[in-house]
């Protein structure tokens, strides 16, 4: 428990969880147009299968699975999600119709919200302040490395295979990794009531808040509130856009699922992966404890990542489409790393799984659910205008709304000094309540 071999086999398994936790997301984007033609759907419906039908759910879920997450067995949490989004993956092979395959998105959904606000609450007990960014960013490389597999696996596959066989293949590995997070894994809380010594560095609430409490608490909070709007902003018009990225390629330039999936992989999962590391890195080496240069400078990177984000969609080529979106998801995955581990540090330990569902609740019915649907009513609005390239038009029309996040992780950053301070004197404070109880007990 105490060495450092362990903390990193745990993020090790935690990661790799989210990466699968992400690829059937992925996936969904490759397989839009060929679900489109077997099920005769339109770009609305394929909006709200990609897009409300998981997150409403996703959203909704994540507060009484984070509840549970805060004052239970995060691990067991985490590998019961796991096995059932795997299974509903899976499942969604056997989808006869556009109903069918709502409802099946729809458990996806809410298996899925069981993954990143018990593991972020997991990670922060087992890394101090100064570790968490670099921690959170590995933990976050997870996304950008389901884009080489979601992506790869999912164009290539549905060419030699069909979409549903895809779906089938997607949906098993998550039922290992339920295994292994399981029987390796331990919830430090167990050793705690144990009266085991465990070296963590957050202290110990004995009682969990009420549900009302935590709200009060976090919404009295500033900085929360603007890395909260941050995050749905930046969702919406990320996952408005990320879903409907690989059928842009299929539309407008006439590739093949296994040529845009290779691409994509090749140039969101590069460009990810190493914005994901390199926003992590460098704000533990060159803004350490310093969370106000650190959301001031991922306001910079999610206002460049907008900017390279339009001509993404203006490009007249695939190649430069495809180059572009590599420094696209560059910029915009420097802020995974920062971004979580401020929250971990402002928040106490016992709300901090359902902070992070608060944040992907908003953000992801904001994001995953309206985004799609919204890119999707707008290319369906364009089409007698723009006939086959309304797609690329309704993509450029939604790309300027990220400066609407860089703003409020501008705002966050004047904030969060203070903020962080009045979090220290609550932690101090809930301290010595704790030993007094302690004291008190070990004296009867």
């Amino acid at each position: 428990m105490r060495s450092s071999a362990y903390r990193n086999y745990l993020l090790g398994v935690l990661t790799i969880i989210l990466l699968f936790n992400y690829v059937d997301r992925l996936a969904l984007g490759v397989l839009l147009e060929d679900i489109k033609r077997d099920l005769q759907l339109s770009d609305t419906e394929l909006g709200l299968l990609s897009g409300i039908a998981f997150a409403l759910f996703y959203s909704i879920m994540g507060v009484p699975i984070a509840r549970w997450a805060d004052r239970g067995n995060r691990v067991l949490v985490i590998s019961l999600a796991a096995v059932l989004w795997s299974v509903m993956v899976a499942l969604c092979g056997f989808a006869g119709s556009f109903v069918q395959l709502l409802l099946i998105r729809v458990c996806v959904g809410v298996g899925e919200a069981g993954c990143m606000p018990p593991a972020l609450s997991l990670i922060g007990d087992y890394f101090t302040r100064a570790e968490r960014p670099r921690a959170a960013a590995i933990y976050a490389m997870g996304g950008p490395l389901s884009f080489v597999l979601g992506y790869f696996l999912a164009g290539w596959l549905n060419e030699a295979y069909g979409w549903r066989v895809t779906f089938m293949f997607l949906g098993t590995p998550g039922v290992i990794l339920a295994a292994v997070a399981w029987f390796t894994l331990r919830e430090p809380r167990k050793f705690r009531a144990a009266g085991q010594a465990v070296a963590l560095p957050v202290p110990n609430a004995t009682v969990q808040p009420s549900l009302r409490q935590v709200w009060k608490t976090l919404w009295q909070t500033p900085t929360f509130r603007h890395l909260l709007l941050c995050h749905a902003n930046m969702s919406f018009f990320t996952y408005g856009v990320l879903q409907w990225l690989p059928t842009f390629f299929l539309r407008s330039f006439g590739l093949s699922t296994g040529a845009t999936g290779t691409w994509l992989a090749l140039t969101l999962g590069t460009g990810g992966v190493i914005g994901t590391y390199l926003g992590g890195t460098l704000a533990s080496r060159y803004a350490l404890n310093n969370e106000r240069l650190q959301l001031r400078a991922l306001a910079c990177t999610i206002t460049g990542a907008g900017v390279v984000s339009v001509f993404i969609y203006s490009s007249p080529t695939p190649h430069l489409a495809f180059g572009l979106s590599a420094f696209f998801a560059l910029g915009l995955t420097t802020t995974d790393g920062p971004m979580s581990a401020t929250i971990q540090t402002l928040v106490p330990e016992r709300m901090r799984a359902v902070a992070f569902a608060l944040i992907y609740l908003v953000a992801n019915f904001v994001g995953l659910g309206l985004g799609p649907l919204a890119a999707g009513a707008l290319s369906d609005a364009f089409r007698d205008v723009a006939g086959d390239e309304s797609l690329r038009y309704a993509l450029l029309v939604l790309t300027p709304g990220y400066v609407l996040a860089a703003w409020q992780a501008r705002s966050a950053s004047n904030t969060v000094a203070r903020d962080l301070e009045k979090a220290d004197r609550a932690a101090v404070q809930q301290d010595e309540v704790a030993g007094a109880t302690i004291a008190a007990v070990q004296i009867r």
